[in-house]
């Protein structure tokens, strides 16, 4: 089954790939003179088809696909809706191909991810199972789209699946090869950004050291920016009206930037081949071109900007997902770097930066270092710079855990306190929900009930708390046995003591969605064995109780650590 998924998402891949090449070639065939206007039209054209596929066809959020996935992993059993295996490759594909400024890769891993997902519902498999061939299905889109079988698996592991064990890696193994192979067939077996690359220099070491620090703030300006702005910009309540503004937007960025239409892989070729990229046909205007630190102070702008024009495309209804921006973006901040240590006297590789850039900014957003490390290497054909790639990347990744624990894909889910982490105790206390663990054994009583009615109750149940509820069944207070004992053989008293009078408020309430790490630290604070547990209406639903948590996390933690 996991090479099914793997052929099944090297293919989604390859259909992915071809569609947007095809649309871009048709809507921009001579795109010079005149036909500039349409990079001031067409994204904004792409997002309105797609905001509306969405909206009228689709009817669900299909946006930010590795973070969905996330999601489903840690929320939803690893189930994600069937449509998503063909409306992310269609919607991205207009997105890109009409000019979007994202990338492709997140779509088709969530594509990847929901071919796994519902060939494992499809076939009756467990939750475990149907979670690793969501695996399989992501790591086999990565290798498909970039040909890069290892950044696949490592991929799954660093940022999808939270537990791993040896059992899980065979079928991740065939699904990404299984991918790869199929990429071969249909695109080559030439690597996606190959490039002829200068002999690694030890003497150049301090700059990459550098080059690492650098990289970590730049991945915080990434991150940080592309979140705060995708907040401000959905506060504005008018769908069309902010599809208005943000296609002016990014039509005008565009315009101004030819860096940022599409993916931007195009430019990159540029940088990474050592093509002219001044004048005409190049990627910087003339008029900067003829300063020489005009072209670094272009690229820089186009760093700065590519958050702003992905975030655009995004907000304002199109779909696409930010690891491709990472990439280019990454391989323009080295190119920056590079030209700026050449032109203030000393000499480095310029194509080397660009392809370690690339790592070294995936590595510091992403916050996987090693997918960013063995993904460029193989999609350039680069395994020589490794050292410089492993340097970067490493402090890359360790300047921005300084300031920020989360990554562009997980900081909001964690916000939620639905992330998995690969903690294992931190998992199972993620996976485990309240509402699972709920226990209705208990008789209830009436506030307004007399000892009398409450002994009728005593001697048919072995109950030693019961909970008070209103007519309407809200809960109003806990009754134990203790509270009724000094009473319960006082005849006189059974029909004029009251219920309310003798019950006791609970030491504190559970809502059946409170997340786990929450109930735990009611009970710590509380030291009761058993909490009540509501509803948003504050309706009684049942207790849940100490030791039915700690049963619960034991058998959770035996499922999570099996290497079965």
């Amino acid at each position: 089954m996991s090479l099914v998924t793997g052929i099944c998402s090297g293919l989604a891949a390859v259909l992915l790939t071809g569609l947007i090449s095809v649309i871009s070639s048709l809507l921009y065939r001579g795109d010079s003179g005149v036909g500039m206007w349409r990079y001031l039209v067409f994204p904004g054209v792409g997002m309105l088809l797609v905001y509306h596929i969405v909206k009228y066809v689709v009817r669900d959020n299909i946006g930010h696909g590795v973070t969905r996935a996330l999601v489903a992993v840690s929320r939803n059993e690893s189930r994600i809706r069937p449509h998503n295996i063909w409306s992310s490759v269609l919607c991205s594909s207009l997105t890109i191909g009409f000019g979007g400024s994202v990338g492709a890769e997140a779509p088709i891993v969530y594509t990847g991810s929901a071919i796994g997902s519902n060939l494992g519902r499809c076939f009756g498999l467990s939750h475990k199972n149907i979670t690793i061939l969501l695996g399989c299905g992501a790591a086999g889109a990565v290798a498909g789209i970039f040909k890069a079988p290892l950044a696949g698996v490592l991929f799954t592991i660093e940022i999808l699946l939270f537990n791993v064990s040896m059992s899980s890696m065979l079928p991740l193994l065939l699904s990404t090869i299984s991918a790869t192979v199929i990429a071969y067939i249909f695109r080559g077996q030439t690597p996606v950004f190959a490039c002829d690359l200068t002999v690694f220099s030890m003497g150049n070491l301090p700059f990459y050291v550098l080059m690492g620090v650098l990289m970590g703030f730049c991945s915080l300006y990434f991150t940080n920016t592309t979140l705060w702005l995708e907040d401000r910009i959905g506060r504005m309540s008018s769908g069309y009206f902010r599809w208005l503004v943000c296609a002016l937007g990014l039509g005008v960025l565009i315009f101004l930037f030819p860096p940022l239409f599409g993916q931007g892989y195009d430019s990159l070729e540029g940088l990474l081949t050592g093509r002219d990229i001044t004048g005409e046909g190049g990627s910087v205007p003339g008029f900067l071109a003829g300063s020489p630190w005009g072209i670094p102070v272009f690229f820089a702008l186009v760093f700065f900007l590519k958050v702003v024009a992905m975030t655009l495309t995004n907000a304002g209804g199109g779909v696409g997902g930010t690891f491709g921006p990472t990439l280019f973006a990454g391989a323009v901040m080295g190119f920056v770097i590079a030209r700026t240590i050449n032109l203030l006297g000393w000499s480095v590789p310029e194509q080397n930066f660009v392809l370690v850039g690339m790592a070294a900014l995936m590595a510091g957003v992403m916050q996987a270092p090693m997918t960013a490390i063995f993904l460029i290497a193989e999609i350039s054909g680069g395994y020589g710079l490794l050292i410089p790639l492993i340097l970067t990347s490493t402090i890359s990744f360790g300047t921005v855990r300084i300031f920020e624990k989360y990554s562009i894909y997980t900081k909001r889910i964690a916000q939620s306190g639905d992330l998995l982490t690969h903690d294992s105790d931190q998992a199972v206390l993620t996976l485990l929900q309240t509402k699972d663990l709920v226990r209705d054994k208990y008789p209830r009583i009436d506030v307004n009930a007399s000892l009398g009615d409450i002994m009728k109750v005593v001697s048919e149940s072995t109950a030693a708390v019961f909970p008070v509820l209103d007519s309407t069944g809200r809960f109003q207070g806990i009754l134990e046995m203790d509270d009724i004992r000094k009473h319960m053989f006082n005849t006189d008293e059974y029909e004029s003591l009251r219920v309310y009078s003798l019950m006791h408020d609970a030491p504190m309430y559970v809502n059946v969605n409170e997340k786990m790490d929450s109930v735990l630290d009611k009970f710590d604070r509380t030291e009761a064995w058993r909490l009540p547990v509501i509803d948003d209406d504050c309706k009684y639903l049942g207790f849940i109780s100490k030791s039915r948590i700690l049963m619960a996390y034991r058998a959770e933690l035996k499922e999570i650590s099996s290497g079965d």
